[in-house]
């Protein structure tokens, strides 16, 4: 086994070899075929196949997700969303950079502005003055079709529940290092937590959140804005690159218990 293959490519293979299934690996890893006897089932990115077309879609789009959770009154971070120009003006519309603005004027302390889809915080921008917007702007539209601007909140905690079926895999804290941002990639360290009432509280929401959209296996980012817990966002891919290196054995055993619904194991 090549080791510079995705934890998610190795617990693959790992779960096939365990259970007479044929594993096809393509793409450079980014499309996984699986075959047993007459079943084939596909994994692509970090994509299991579990979930609904729509619940998909959902997660893997910020500002929807946020709209969607709002109108289940699940609490969560909004995200207010703007399609690049170069749609046209007839899909924008001509006040885009104007709505931005009013924006940054309601929130003093700042605005996030990031890619409407993507994960591991890449390209994302706080900004404080029309100036940064501008700047952020150009660069998130440079490789985005859509992007969506949040207010800018102190975040005192970050949480990531992993469910299937609305049962907690694993439950985690977002150890923040000298980054703003909580994003793994960015540095922060990954700590399990124990039984009790921040982790009870974090996954009642995260089971919220998930029936909000429908969806069956996701990761699902909390956090603490105020002494009040919020949904930040919701990934239809689990990735769980980071926790491996120090939970090896925790993130295989969360694969294979996917990998058993997707296979129809009990």
């Amino acid at each position: 086994m090549a080791t510079s293959e995705r934890i998610f490519v190795q617990a693959i293979r790992g779960y096939g070899a365990r259970h007479g299934i044929d594993v096809d690996v393509r793409a450079g890893g980014w499309l996984i075929a699986m075959r047993r006897g007459e079943m084939r089932r596909f994994a692509f990115g970090y994509d299991i196949g579990l979930n609904s077309a729509i619940a998909h879609r959902l997660a893997n789009d910020k500002s929807a997700t946020s709209e969607a959770l709002s109108l289940a009154g699940v609490p969560c971070i909004p995200h207010h969303l703007f399609l690049n120009p170069k749609l046209g003006g007839k899909v924008v519309g001509p006040a885009w950079r104007e709505a931005m603005l009013e924006l940054l004027r309601a929130d003093p302390q700042g605005v996030v502005l990031k890619p409407n889809e993507g994960t591991s915080g890449r390209s994302v921008f706080k900004v404080t003055t029309a100036a940064e917007l501008d700047h952020a702007v150009g660069e998130v539209f440079s490789m985005s079709t859509g992007l969506v601007i949040s207010p800018y909140v102190a975040i005192e905690e970050e949480v990531r529940v992993i469910l299937l079926d609305d049962a907690p895999l694993i439950v985690y804290s977002k150890q923040r290092g000298n980054d703003w941002r909580h994003n793994l990639d960015a540095g922060a360290k990954p700590v399990l937590l124990e039984e009790g009432g921040v982790r009870t509280a974090c996954v009642k929401l995260a089971v919220d959140a998930a029936r909000a959209i429908g969806i069956t296996f996701a990761s699902i980012d909390v956090v603490r804005v105020d002494g009040a817990w919020r949904v930040l966002e919701i990934n239809s891919g689990v990735m769980m690159e980071a926790l491996a290196k120090l939970h090896p054995k925790l993130v295989q055993a969360t694969y294979d218990a996917a990998l058993d619904r997707v296979f129809g194991r009990s």
